[in-house]
């Protein structure tokens, strides 16, 4: 565990001094997680139960994505040490990205398109980007503080 040598960096989108951002993000990735599995579910077996289910998880983990997002960009442009952190705008940006892709899997969906291969694909996608934007968040807890109260 890196041991934090600065000050922490209070985040303002936060409720008694937790911040939202890292609350809010839990329901949206596992839904765009599980995505994956039920999109696999619908390969292996042609249910459409699967097709409907994975209709559901891109909506709530697109939309609640979203959400979650606006808390993000709160901090991003409000408080100028995050700001100044490559690794914020590095991890902004790996969301917008996985975020865009998530809608558009999931307008795919809702318009009645095929779930393969392009749904599946999509899917994919997203999961491995989910993947980067937690590994960026991380370091912005771990390496630099962000939102963290450390007892001194």
């Amino acid at each position: 565990m890196p041991i934090v040598t600065q000050r922490t960096i209070r985040s303002r989108a936060a409720i008694a001094g937790h911040p939202l951002h890292p609350v809010m993000i839990h329901f949206p990735v596992a839904a765009l997680l599980a995505l994956v599995a039920s999109d696999l579910g619908y390969l292996y077996t042609q249910d459409p139960f699967w097709a409907r289910a994975s209709l559901w998880l891109a909506g709530v983990g697109a939309l609640g994505g979203w959400t979650a997002s606006v808390a993000g960009v709160i901090d991003l442009v409000s408080v100028r040490r995050i700001r100044r952190l490559v690794t914020a705008w590095s991890h902004a940006i790996v969301a917008v990205l996985l975020l865009s892709l998530a809608s558009l899997n999931w307008l795919w969906r809702l318009n009645g398109e095929t779930l393969l291969p392009w749904g599946l694909a999509l899917s994919l996608t997203t999961a491995a980007l989910i993947t980067l934007a937690g590994l960026l968040g991380g370091q912005l807890v771990y390496d630099h503080a962000v939102g963290v109260e450390v007892e001194e």
